[in-house]
């Protein structure tokens, strides 16, 4: 198969949602169709069932929610599907809208009984800020749901974005029957026994077909004619352009626990999503065409693999096709890496990559030379944008239950800082370390992670700061700055200067007295 062509088959995608509307069991019924795995996962399940492939990290198990997002390539269609799994909650936020940067499209997932949530509006807005675009899947259509005319309004009047239904719903909850498949006018009953079967659609000829007044009840069949004519007089048509411009998104209805409505979904995203997209470079952009090999770390994982210890830096191919053994110019540091044992992922499962293309998710063992941000090359130098860190929005002191591990508790927080899972600083003054995260759920699970991972017990205890803001400016004004505010100054995991501010009148004050410097909430990672 030629280059171009290989590329044009790779579909990279991320799912977004509010916690609890079933994000990570589509993702398991989604590897269920490529073949993937044999038995899907349910967070929600027993035993062997238990285990969803996208929760691999003990926490993420023992609490039913995921922390950190997680990669799965599978094969569909002739087509190659990069997955990220992405966490709901909206502590770990920021993970989510790294992943965003390293994927081409999204489908947000929507529960069938509560619509538009807040974190599903947040992620959105992200989505909106590159354009991307969305597919909706409206889950749980099994259980009690708001009426399917109201759900798609209230995406198209609360996200502003035209809206297309790809199936329309027969039913709901227990008088449920299946769907209408409005892209290729068929039919596809629903059978609540079948779990992991894929279950069969049913050819028919428009709706007029005598075949859906056998195989429905005669009140659903005339109320399902009734709804598609409205649908079809108030919806647009599906336009693809618009579609890939992020102003139109298709929506799917189904049921993911009984691997429902699934099919009509990975078939649209098969032939609507986009193949991998041009990278945005401080330099030029960067088309995926390109002979010559380029990439970007927009994630770092620490113990994978709890028996190796090990670190793994995700990487997006931009361009090029990968060799196993082939060397990468690290453009931040300007060495040169050989790079012989990169990683293609079933979540933590893994598997060698002899070679790769653009669209795909590598990871490479990484001992600290790795960062987010930095850019991989095979010969032009070229820093790529788009992955962003934030302020932290609670901030807490940390130290370890036992003094003499006080070392280690600090090599434990600067690979969780490299890895992104919190802001870790390290004040001028003083012995202790600072953590900053957006919610306070990560504080929970940073103190297991540090257990458990790193063997290191730890106590996190209240501080009075209310922010962290990084220091940019002019090197002499930045030291000025600096010296005068010792007290309140601290470096992050990478050496760079952030103002710990009491209250907003201190940070207001600093601000006054120092109009030159810029204070950051959010500093872009360019390396």
């Amino acid at each position: 198969m030629a280059h171009e062509e290989i590329i044009q088959n790779r579909r990279t995608f991320a799912i977004i949602a509010h916690p609890d509307a079933g994000k990570t069991t589509l993702t398991e019924k989604l590897l269920l169709f490529g073949g993937a795995i044999q038995q899907a996962g349910e967070v929600k399940a027993k035993g062997e069932r238990r285990r969803a492939r996208s929760d691999w990290m003990k926490v993420e198990q023992e609490r039913g929610i995921s922390v950190a997002s997680s990669v799965m390539t599978f094969n569909y269609d002739q087509k190659t599907f990069n997955l990220l799994d992405t966490p709901g909650h909206e502590d770990f936020s920021e993970d989510t809208y790294r992943t965003l940067s390293a994927v081409d499209s999204s489908v947000m997932v929507l529960d069938a009984a509560k619509g538009i949530e807040t974190q599903t509006r947040k992620l959105f807005e992200v989505c909106r800020m590159r354009d991307m675009p969305i597919m909706t899947f409206v889950n749980k259509m099994d259980r009690e749901a708001l009426d399917p005319f109201h759900l798609i309004d209230e995406v198209e009047q609360t996200l502003a974005i035209d809206v297309t239904p790809a199936s329309w719903p027969i039913g709901m909850g227990r008088d449920f029957k299946g769907c209408y498949d409005l892209v290729n006018d068929q039919l596809v009953l629903f059978d609540r026994g079948k779990g992991d079967v894929i279950q069969d659609s049913i050819k028919v000829e428009g709706l007029e077909d005598p075949k859906l007044d056998e195989l429905l009840p005669e009140h659903l069949v005339e109320k399902l004619r009734e709804d598609v004519e409205m649908v079809r007089e108030l919806c647009p048509q599906f336009d693809r352009q618009a579609y890939l411009e992020g102003t139109m998104t298709p929506v799917y209805f189904g049921s993911a626990v009984n691997t429902f409505g699934v099919q009509e979904l990975l078939d649209g995203l098969s032939k609507s999503a986009p193949s991998p997209l041009p990278g945005k470079a401080v330099e030029r952009k960067v088309d995926p065409n390109e002979k010559k090999v380029t990439g970007f770390v927009f994630k770092i994982q620490a113990n994978m693999d709890p028996k190796h210890r090990d670190r793994m830096a995700f990487l997006r191919v931009v361009s090029g096709k990968f060799k196993k053994g082939m060397k990468l110019k690290h453009v931040r540091s300007g060495k040169t890496m050989a790079i012989h044992n990169a990683t293609l992922f079933l979540a933590q499962d893994r598997e060698i990559a002899e070679e790769a293309f653009a669209g795909d998710i590598m990871g490479i063992p990484n001992h600290g030379n790795l960062r987010i941000g930095d850019t991989l090359s095979e010969s032009e130098i070229l820093r790529y944008t788009g992955i962003p860190s934030f302020a932290p929005e609670i901030l807490q002191k940390v130290r370890a239950e036992d003094p003499m591990k006080a070392k280690h508790l600090g090599r434990a927080l600067g690979q969780l800082a490299e890895e992104g899972a919190a802001s870790v600083f390290k004040p001028y003054l003083g012995s202790d370390w600072v953590v900053g995260v957006v919610g306070a759920l990560q504080f929970d699970v940073l103190a297991d992670r540090i257990r458990t991972e790193y063997e290191v017990p730890c106590k996190f205890e209240a501080t009075t700061l209310m922010t962290a803001e990084w220091i940019e400016g002019e090197a002499r004004e930045v030291k000025k700055f600096c010296d005068l505010n010792r007290a309140s100054i601290a470096e992050d995991h990478s050496g760079a200067p952030v103002y710990l501010a009491r209250n907003s009148w201190h940070l207001d004050k600093a601000k006054e007295d120092f109009p030159s410097l810029k204070f950051l909430k959010t500093k872009e990672e360019i390396s």
